[in-house]
């Protein structure tokens, strides 16, 4: 009998988890030839979520739980719960039902019966997002796929299914500064898409602000992408060549020290940017080499069966 070890990242998710209970039973009862794990990652938060995740798991030996000592982020709860995991088949799926769980069941059928190694989903259409937000989210994707060597599918979700081989190649990454979507495309592997519109969450609210997605989008570009850094070779000498056309321009038209003075103001704000991104590649290598724990846990569910 196959195992699938599903991991659901949480924090501050108590009034959408009673309807995602219900849900993911229902999968469960629809293939009821397969054995099931799901492992909720409370991810520090500070409402009723470990206490609700708690009580399933007394309940049903199906469910299990891990809570961190902190808010350490959805990127270390997804690590988390894929060290955790036991299955054959390791699904990772939010708690908002913005990932339908009913998905879950032609995921299995297609990497069960085929020669994919993951079923992923993505979404074609951002109905429900604010504009600004939906048309930088299409020019990261550009962007990244542009300038890195990860294949990171526009619109692309963390919900999806892999085999057990996919999910150890992901947990022998063990950086720091994690960004999954780049990781999935990274290590390879056959993968199927599957097509869904954009589902607004059922209850609670949202916790990726634009700032926050903001900074998630850097942190891709810094962890799978070496291209800002040439940024300061090109900019300088695009700035020499220009300077001498400024220089020859203005002592041609006798205001020479009006063009050189504006042109090195430009060019000193250019270079603090430049020396930002620097900075930028700088602290994160500072951060990896300290080599701190991706996540602590405060406490947890004792594991049913063993990992194979």
């Amino acid at each position: 009998m196959d195992k699938i070890s599903i991991i659901v990242p949480c924090f501050n998710e108590e009034k959408v988890l009673p309807l995602f209970y219900k849900e993911i039973n229902m999968v469960i009862k629809h293939l009821e030839k397969v054995e099931f794990e799901i492992i909720f990652v409370d991810d520090g938060s500070r409402d009723r979520t470990l206490e609700i995740i708690k009580d399933y798991s007394s309940k049903n030996s199906k469910f299990r739980y891990i809570s961190f000592s902190r808010n350490f982020g959805k990127e270390a709860a997804m690590y988390a719960g894929l060290k955790e995991s036991i299955g054959d088949y390791v699904a990772i799926m939010d708690a908002d039902l913005q990932d339908p769980p009913k998905l879950l069941i032609e995921m299995y059928d297609i990497v069960s019966n085929s020669d994919y190694d993951c079923v992923a989903t993505r979404r074609v259409t951002r109905s429900g997002e604010p504009p600004i937000r939906s048309f930088f989210a299409r020019l990261f994707y550009k962007l990244i796929n542009k300038i890195s060597k990860a294949d990171i599918v526009d619109g692309a979700r963390d919900f999806r299914l892999m085999t057990r081989q996919m999910a150890d190649s992901v947990l022998s990454i063990q950086e720091y500064n994690r960004f999954s979507k780049g990781i999935f495309g990274w290590i390879g592997f056959k993968t199927k898409w599957l097509e869904y519109e954009n589902i607004e969450r059922a209850a609670g609210e949202t916790k990726w602000s634009f700032w926050k997605l903001f900074l998630y989008s850097i942190e891709g570009i810094v962890a799978f992408s070496t291209f800002p850094l040439v940024l300061p070779f090109i900019f300088s000498f695009i700035f020499f060549v220009l300077f001498l056309v400024f220089l020859i321009w203005g002592l041609l038209i006798s205001s020479g020290t009006f063009i050189v003075s504006s042109f090195v103001l430009i060019s000193t704000c250019v270079i603090l940017a430049l020396l930002g991104v620097m900075s930028l590649y700088l602290s994160k290598t500072y951060t990896e080499i300290k080599n701190r724990p991706i996540y602590i846990i405060r406490e947890e569910s004792k594991r049913r069966g063993n990992k194979k």
